[in-house]
């Protein structure tokens, strides 16, 4: 009885939690849906914990130029004294025999304290400066990651948007081919038609209804993968306050400032891992010179033959020990001479990939502005198209209703004015992404 109970509850329990969380609706707009993806979405997280990984790292090497500081207590027992061999003449015996003998106490313990600082070691030095620097680096990928994550975002909300938006007018649509079609049926339920053109518009209607079908399931698909890409759990309500305005868009422009490549993430990346590999050679290098340790010591022992070291009436001994290590390296079969040479090439590659970079990015730069220039125009030609589309749509349906026009005609409009339409709000798309990407390959902030 009592584990039933415990279930009920246990189901009650995780039906509420789910009821919780299906009841969680959140409005965003493009740039609060990116806000909300580089506080949850795990790439920014990760990359966020590689940076506070790399903050810890600068510690610890901070750490061994710091003093050492090492503690230990040593108990032994011995159940059979350790037997020493001694010559038998020491002991007026025969030449050549020996005596077994034992010597020491069944208890001994030693309590020991030591301490050691680093005073000179160029390595150490160069070190501390190269975990500085990669946990710039770490900080440089954590932005990255931001821009990156920002980009699939608002590619995923402003896709969602467009597929809502065709959603609407392929509603509009299906609501005009199904008065078109009931209209037709009349006509050819009375005989002012033929049997082909009440076909051909039932046919266009049940393809449009699939259609309709189809985006509803698009719909959905293009849902999850926004909350995937803001880092949201699929089982909350999502409404996007935004929508994709002729309008608003009309209004962007193209920058036409000169490119500058030192702006872009990834090249301050580059330069950073060009930092590291330089404090790589300087490292290797300061391998030749000498390193100086002091150290420290006091240990104290006892030997018993009974466990009883902590009475005060019995003696401990004491040592002390200061000193310092002065280590030359004379030798090594040419290891850091051949480290050397591989940092040098491995930094050539880097200065390479910067090289290439900057090549690379300019002509980047310049695709997407031309992308930008080449959607703006689209979007007008393709909103004169839709108008044009409509206009004659309208003109067919009428000649149609007067009975001077073609179901073939009719139909032949309907398609261009579904081209259009889609064309129109794929358009409207490509722009608005245009803008976001060519901003991201300048170097613009774009979250």
């Amino acid at each position: 009885m009592k584990k039933t109970l415990i279930g009920l509850l246990l189901l009650l329990y995780g039906q509420r939690a789910h009821s919780i969380v299906q009841d969680s609706v959140y409005r965003f707009s493009a740039k609060q849906a990116v806000e909300y993806a580089l506080q949850n979405q795990m790439d920014v997280q990760n990359a966020r914990l590689d940076a506070g990984i790399s903050k810890a790292q600068v510690r610890e090497i901070v750490g061994i130029g710091l003093p050492q500081v090492n503690s230990s207590f040593d108990v032994q027992h011995f159940v059979e004294l350790p037997t020493s061999l001694l010559p038998a003449e020491f002991f007026e015996g025969e030449a050549g025999e020996f005596i077994p003998i034992q010597f020491g106490t069944k208890w001994n313990a030693t309590g020991n304290l030591s301490a050691s600082q680093l005073l000179f070691d160029p390595t150490y030095l160069l070190g501390v400066k190269a975990t500085r620097t990669f946990h710039e680096l770490a900080t440089r990928n954590l932005s990255r990651t931001e821009t990156e994550t920002a980009l699939n975002v608002y590619k995923a909300y402003y896709n969602n948007l467009l597929l809502i938006e065709r959603r609407k007018v392929l509603d509009a649509n299906v609501q005009r081919i199904t008065k078109l079609h009931d209209d037709t049926k009349a006509l050819y339920e009375n005989g002012f038609v033929e049997k082909l053109d009440y076909d051909r518009v039932k046919l266009e209607l049940n393809n449009i209804r699939s259609e309709q079908d189809k985006f509803g399931r698009l719909i959905l698909l293009s849902d999850q993968i926004l909350k995937f890409q803001i880092g949201m759990n699929a089982q909350m309500k999502l409404i996007l306050t935004d929508s994709l305005s002729s309008s608003d868009i009309k209004n962007i422009s193209v920058p036409l400032e000169k490119a500058d490549v030192t702006k872009r993430i990834e090249y301050s990346i580059l330069q950073t891992q060009s930092q590291l590999q330089e404090y790589n050679i300087r490292r290797y290098r300061a391998g030749y010179y000498p390193t100086l340790h002091a150290y420290g010591s006091l240990s104290a022992n006892a030997q018993r033959t009974e466990m009883n070291f902590f009475d005060s009436d019995r003696r401990w001994f004491s040592t002390a020990v200061v000193g310092a290590t002065v280590r030359f390296p004379i030798f090594d079969g040419l290891q850091k001479n051949s480290k050397i040479r591989q940092e040098k090439l491995s930094l050539q590659k880097i200065r390479n990939e910067i090289k290439s970079f900057e090549q690379g990015a300019l002509i980047e730069i310049s695709a997407k502005r031309n992308s930008l220039v080449d959607a703006l125009n689209s979007l007008e030609v393709q909103e004169q198209n839709l108008q044009l589309a409509t206009d004659i749509y309208n003109i067919s349906k009428i000649k149609y209703d007067q009975g001077v026009g073609s179901s073939l005609e009719i139909m032949d409009a309907e398609t261009s004015l579904k081209d259009a339409q889609t064309n129109y709000f794929s358009a409207m798309y490509e722009a608005v992404i245009s803008k976001i990407e060519l901003d991201k390959s300048m170097g613009n902030s774009i979250y």
